[in-house]
């Protein structure tokens, strides 16, 4: 077996083994994940928390769209309007 060979099945290794770690976090993660929902179901509540989390959602998608939709200043405009100001300053 060459050094090359040897460096190959090592990478191959890990690549498994990362990949076995990602896929025992995702399925601990999803049993965790239907614990929860199954103990909110079995609330009387259910309605006004899916309420809230309806209210939460749309909240964060607000934030979301004005975080990303806006669009911000032309990069000329900024050097303009710094220029103005620079000039003012100047002529005080």
């Amino acid at each position: 077996m060459t050094r090359e060979a040897g460096r190959r099945n090592g990478l191959d290794q890990k690549a498994v083994l990362l990949v076995a770690g990602l896929a025992d976090l995702a399925v601990g993660t999803l049993g965790s994940a239907l614990g929860t929902v199954r103990g909110l179901l079995r609330r009387s509540d259910t309605a006004e928390l899916a309420a809230e989390a309806e209210n939460e959602l749309m909240a964060r998608g607000r934030v979301v769209l004005d975080r990303y939709a806006a669009v911000p200043p032309a990069h000329l405009e900024i050097l303009a309007r710094h220029a103005l100001a620079r000039k003012a300053a100047d002529d005080v």
